[in-house]
């Protein structure tokens, strides 16, 4: 089709006089697209690259469910912490922390030397880990406060991020991932448990639940490059990656 075929009744000139129009429309939709797009420091609903939706945080009302007796043998936290290879003297960040049922666990397989980082954006979910921590004479744990944007911890020293049952319910994941990503050392790992979205049999809502596909195209643009999957837990993926050096 040429470019006058459809313009028959209109002169040359009268097209070319459409092109400053052409253009502000054009210009319209750019700013209309940027602006469906999430801003840096907005919490999301919708994750911008999957369309996965994000799940609400657990409040503190939900703090007995993370310390349940049945937690043990439904997953297994023992299996999936021998997974992480943890040695004495590790920096280690715990994401999402919660009442510190990893953190404690973790800080007591880096003894001595290490140290773990205990991350939640609720101080009341801080505070019940640091009673459960010195319930069991554990003292090499730092609870930190963080915010959904921010984890705040320091820069450049954690040798492994941990993310059990959390990622999902970032609200800013992108945001989170950077922080996370300056955290880590040079070749320092970071590892998502998230219960496996492709079983129906896990009794787990769909918004909590996540394909090894999703973690995959979420992670890996922010700067971490995959490790490997790990399918040794009963209801959990565990999926690892890696900080390059460069």
């Amino acid at each position: 089709m040429t470019k006058f075929s459809q313009h028959s009744g209109m002169s040359r000139t009268q097209i070319f006089n459409k092109r400053p129009q052409r253009a502000a429309i054009g210009r319209w939709l750019l700013v209309l697209m940027t602006a469906a797009l999430p801003a840096p420091g907005i919490a999301q609903s919708v994750h911008p690259i999957t369309g996965r939706r994000i799940a609400p945080v657990m409040g503190a009302g939900g703090a007995d469910w993370l310390d349940r007796e049945e937690r043990e043998g439904e997953e297994q936290p023992q299996k999936a912490i021998a997974q992480l290879h943890l040695k004495p003297g590790m920096y280690v960040a715990d994401v999402g922390a919660g009442t510190g049922y990893y953190s404690i666990r973790i800080a007591q397989s880096i003894v001595p030397g290490g140290l773990v980082y205990a991350n939640d954006i609720q101080q009341e979910m801080l505070d019940r880990l640091a009673k459960n921590a010195a319930a069991q004479h554990v003292t090499n744990i730092v609870p930190v406060l963080g915010t959904e944007s921010d984890p705040r911890l320091p820069a450049g020293k954690i040798d492994l991020i941990i993310l059990v049952d959390v990622y999902h319910e970032f609200s800013m994941p992108e945001r989170m991932l950077d922080r996370l990503r300056n955290s880590l050392k040079p070749n320092g790992e970071l590892v998502l448990l998230e219960y496996r979205q492709e079983d129906p049999s896990i009794p787990i809502r769909p918004e909590h639940k996540m394909t090894v596909a999703e973690i995959k195209a979420e992670v890996i643009p922010q700067g971490y490059r995959f490790e490997k999957l790990v399918e040794v837990l009963p209801r959990q993926h565990m999926v690892f990656f890696l900080k390059p050096q460069s």
